[in-house]
């Protein structure tokens, strides 16, 4: 059976206005997406950014009475904003597919590093006897497919091909999917503790580690305020650059002397804003490392 697709650009105060009509009118899905390709950076915590130019579509099941119901949402779109067009709102017919199969098929095993890989549930892993570690694309949180989680889980690598993550104990600031912290028990860590504002995170980092056949008492999870006072030899935090700055006297306090700090979520341009705030706390911070114009910073405390 083919589907309805409706779709229009709006400025992002207008978007939920929108979504609200097509969902009145018996959308089954509704999507965002960039007109331009344009990166949302540093959201204001608490809120939904959506991009200068924002498409909406709303998908239906029922291909009759499009002109009316059309000229229902432009009426509806008038009474809530008098004097405001209503956006020219596009519409077509899409192919029956099975798109949960071809979502599925976008998704393949990542390798990071000498080691590891990132493996989706539905793959079997490419090497048996490598570190794999399971976990399934999402729409909120890291799963290793953005420069700035793979920098990191590449760095991770490294240390534990060289020896130096081996029993030790793992900071993960800003855990997300608890990919940085599973990834380091993986590779060899003793324990790691994972710590997030978000409690969808929080969740979302459980079933990870139980999905990799991590225990409670290997990775703990904490809200910022519930985290141990103490210091650790590895402390990852791949969060945004603005955040980073604001936390570097915190961040910067929790890696032990002789200690190893890797950051990431930076764009190149912010890198030495960042550097130089860690700098300042006593890191010896090495040369970026960069991709696709994101950056992974690491520093070492002094032993």
């Amino acid at each position: 059976m083919p589907w309805l697709q409706l779709k229009a650009h709006v400025a992002p105060e207008q978007a939920e206005l929108l979504e609200e009509l097509l969902l009145d009118e018996g959308a089954t899905a509704i999507g965002f997406q960039d007109a331009h390709d344009d990166p949302v950076f540093e959201p204001e915590r608490g809120t939904t950014p959506l991009w200068q130019d924002t498409v909406v579509t709303g998908l239906y099941d029922d291909l009759e009475g499009i002109d009316a119901m059309l000229s229902r949402i432009e009426a509806a779109w008038s009474e809530q904003l008098p004097g405001e067009p209503c956006p020219p709102i596009e519409y077509e017919l899409l192919a029956d597919r099975d798109w949960e199969r071809e979502w599925m098929e976008d998704f393949t095993p990542l390798q990071m590093g000498e080691r590891l890989w990132i493996v989706p549930s539905w793959h079997e892993p490419p090497e048996s006897d490598a570190v794999n570690l399971v976990l399934d694309p999402g729409l909120a949180f890291g799963t290793g497919t953005h420069p700035t989680t793979a920098l990191c889980l590449e760095w991770l690598d490294g240390l534990s091909v060289s020896g130096q993550l081996a029993d030790q104990q793992v900071l993960d600031i800003g855990c997300g999917s608890g990919i940085l912290a599973i990834a380091a028990l993986k590779l060899g860590a003793a324990h790691a503790d994972g710590t997030d504002i978000d409690p969808q995170a929080l969740q979302a980092s459980r079933e990870n580690a139980e999905r990799n056949h991590i225990t409670e008492d290997t990775l703990a999870l904490y809200y910022p305020e519930q985290l141990p006072v103490q210091q650790y030899p590895i402390v990852t935090a791949n969060i945004l650059a603005g955040p980073l700055v604001e936390l570097a006297p915190t961040i910067a306090g929790h890696v032990a002397p002789g200690g190893k700090l890797a950051l990431s979520g930076i764009l190149a341009n912010q890198a030495d804003e960042v550097m130089q705030a860690y700098q300042a706390l006593g890191l010896n911070m090495a040369p970026p490392e960069t991709r696709e114009g994101w950056v992974r910073l690491t520093g070492q405390r002094d032993g």
